[in-house]
């Protein structure tokens, strides 16, 4: 199938003004960078991470509308590991002071239904465990199993034979489970793993995002370079950080101006980016393999109408395959949910802004090149 195939549209003589367009975009990013910054997910600010497991499947919408008012301030919820698997991700390292004396009273009641009446004593509370001292080992042994049965995460301070203390854990997980216990009904569910992502790591994983990226640039630049000419390489290069500029830039920018695209910056959204890398680049060789050939053909034309005639010629292949892409990735930031927004979005204006810098950032730059050095390229 073949669209716009006679066209002749003289892009390249255009350039100076979609100069003053990646020159606006990129100062609104960097604007909004600097002064609202970005919102980065979980997984770079750090926080807590909980698994549960349902007995049976559970509507993962339904368990959002659950958790969305638990005081846990930004709450990622999402499907793990099958229809039956929930993974709940806060920023929050432990859990709100004001929330803790309400887990524990809570303690209190399970205890008191074990065991009416029991005397005990609280010896010890951190900011995430309370300990308690009781009559004797033998009922600390099976207070310890009760509670652990009834979903707390309890366990003996000692395993000697006069131990009589035993600590519970008074986490974010318990304030959930609180918050979930029985609201679905003949479905019980269990807590699979609770983890902790502290700032130190999230830091780590920012850096490695960033070398990343970084480095599948450089991987491109000599890959390119070997395959056409140092300058197509570069002209390539610079497309995909403008792309990646402007594609960043759009998160600061539209962070709580337009409903339902507070997005953070999380490792989906790196994959995102390295998936956009990878796409836009192709669209770039494309253009630029068919530049090769045409100064093959066409030894004395101008370079700017070469380049012209080259994008021409490579219009029809990209409107296809740019449009069903992005019709694709536009499914799925409106009904992709939370869980594939970040990402859709990320592709959805990357593939837009990229097949935009092919022609008047990639492009452009070699024939800037060309004009200044006064240079013919000889394949």
């Amino acid at each position: 199938m073949q669209l716009f195939n006679n066209i002749k549209i003289d892009w390249l003589g255009k350039r100076k003004i979609f100069y003053v367009l990646s020159v606006a975009l990129f100062l609104i990013g960097v604007i909004n960078v600097i002064f609202r910054g970005f919102n980065f997910g979980i997984d770079f600010k750090g926080g807590r991470e909980i698994v549960l497991q349902y007995d049976n499947p559970i509507q993962i919408s339904e368990i959002r509308n659950l958790v969305q008012n638990t005081s846990l301030g930004n709450l990622e919820v999402k499907t793990f590991g099958g229809e039956t698997g929930v993974l709940l991700r806060t920023e929050l390292q432990n859990l709100p002071s004001n929330l803790f004396p309400i887990v524990v009273a809570n303690i209190e009641k399970e205890i008191d239904k074990i065991y009416p009446g029991l005397p005990r004593t609280i010896v010890d509370s951190t900011s995430s465990t309370v300990t308690y001292e009781l009559p004797n080992h033998d009922t600390t042994t099976a207070l310890v199993a009760k509670l652990f049965n009834a979903g707390y995460q309890a366990g003996k301070v000692s395993e000697s034979l006069d131990n009589k203390q035993m600590v519970v854990n008074v986490g974010i997980s318990e304030w959930i489970k609180e918050n979930l216990r029985g609201k679905i009904a003949d479905n019980n569910f269990i807590v699979v793993k609770e983890g902790y992502v502290g700032p130190k790591i999230g830091n780590e994983l920012k850096q490695d995002a960033t070398i990343a990226v970084f480095f599948s640039l450089i991987s491109i630049l000599v890959y390119l370079a070997f395959r056409f000419k140092f300058i197509f390489a570069l002209g390539a290069v610079a497309a995909l950080f403008h792309d990646v500029l402007i594609t960043l830039g759009l998160y600061a920018a539209l962070y709580g101006v337009i409903p339902g695209l507070n997005l953070e910056i999380d490792l989906t959204v790196v994959a995102a980016f390295l998936t956009l890398v990878g796409y836009s680049v192709n669209d770039t060789v494309i253009v630029f393999d068919r530049v090769r050939e045409n100064l093959k053909i066409h030894k004395t034309m101008p370079l700017i109408d070469v380049l012209n005639m080259s994008v021409n010629r490579t219009m029809s292949r990209t409107l296809l395959t740019g449009g069903t892409t992005l019709l694709t990735t536009f499914v799925l930031l409106l009904f992709g949910g939370e869980v594939l927004r970040a990402f859709a979005f990320t592709l959805f204006f990357g593939i837009i802004i990229g097949t935009y810098s092919s022609i008047f950032v990639a492009s452009a730059l070699v024939l800037e090149y060309a004009k200044r050095k006064d240079k013919k390229f000889q394949f």
